[in-house]
């Protein structure tokens, strides 16, 4: 049985709650507060950070370790490209991803500059999303996964205003209709 260390508000948890409903796996949850983190989530992770996904004996922290790990695991249906080359593109968007959640973050705790830092990287998705129908590629897969929490989150949560960038809008409602998607807006919507 897989077991999920969870936390609603985290978007790195949700990257691992995507992927487990798009591979339609069952899992348990154990819901961590993040004012309040127990003493024992430091001995599944060092860090004291969430996800932590359990499966059996076998326990792995980081989301997209996690996620490149249940897409190995559970190969149907997969979320990298077989193609080496796209792989590796959307594999260097998601090591990439620090350009985002940087000024992603700093926006949240309402640092100055921040909008401007965080308004400046949705134009390279909107751009890269005009020459390809999705960020991992062709396909849905691990690169949008990457990336949607975080730009649910700032649409929902600190009003950037995604019409402004109509390809990356236009992603984000067609990512809106996968189950997967839908789940993790009504849980951005809950908090």
């Amino acid at each position: 049985m897989i077991t999920l260390y969870d936390a609603d508000r985290c978007p790195y948890c949700a990257r691992v709650r995507i992927v487990l409903a798009e591979k339609g796996l069952e899992y348990e949850t154990v819901v961590i507060d993040l004012d309040d983190r127990p003493a024992w989530i430091y001995e599944k992770n060092p860090t004291g950070r969430v996800p932590v996904l359990e499966e059996d004996t076998f326990v792995l922290a980081e989301s997209a370790v996690i996620d490149e790990y249940l897409d190995e695991r559970y190969p149907d249906p997969p979320l990298l490209p077989s193609d080496p080359a796209e792989r590796g593109l959307a594999r260097v968007l998601i090591f990439r991803f620090d350009d985002l959640s940087k000024p992603y973050y700093a926006l949240r705790r309402g640092e100055e500059g921040a909008r401007e830092r965080f308004d400046a990287q949705l134009p390279r998705l909107d751009a890269l999303l005009e020459s390809q129908p999705f960020l991992t590629g062709r396909e849905f897969g691990l690169a949008d996964v990457a990336y949607l929490p975080w730009i649910l989150r700032a649409r929902d949560r600190l009003d950037v205003e995604l019409e402004l960038f109509p390809t990356l809008a236009d992603w984000v409602a067609r990512l809106s209709e996968r189950p997967s998607i839908a789940a993790e807006i009504a849980v951005v919507a809950a908090q």
